[in-house]
């Protein structure tokens, strides 16, 4: 795993934690090159191709899923506040990326 590839996701501000309120519910993504990949740090998951043919071979995790690891560490995520009103709409967009 390229630590380069992890520094540029961070200096880049690529990792995004977004807030709902008033729920606080938390949704975090990591903006790659063709689309954004929901992640939950805590489940070990991300959804891009990487992560499921890694986890296929035993490897344990994705680059962007080091990154967000890492970011929080280190409080570097860009946080995006919403409404709690805007949570599907949020999700459904996230959706159609897959």
């Amino acid at each position: 795993m390229s630590s380069e590839k992890i520094d540029s996701v961070l200096s880049e501000n690529r990792v995004k934690l977004h807030v709902f309120e008033p729920s606080q519910r938390k949704i975090w993504t990591v903006v790659g090159k063709e689309k954004e990949y929901w992640l939950d740090p805590d489940a070990d998951y991300c959804s891009c191709a990487s992560y499921y043919f890694g986890k296929m071979e035993g490897k344990s995790e994705c680059y962007h899923l080091k990154s967000v690891k890492l970011a929080q560490k280190e409080n570097k995520a860009e946080i995006i506040k919403f409404s709690d009103d805007e949570f599907v709409d949020f999700i459904s967009s996230l959706a159609q990326g897959f």
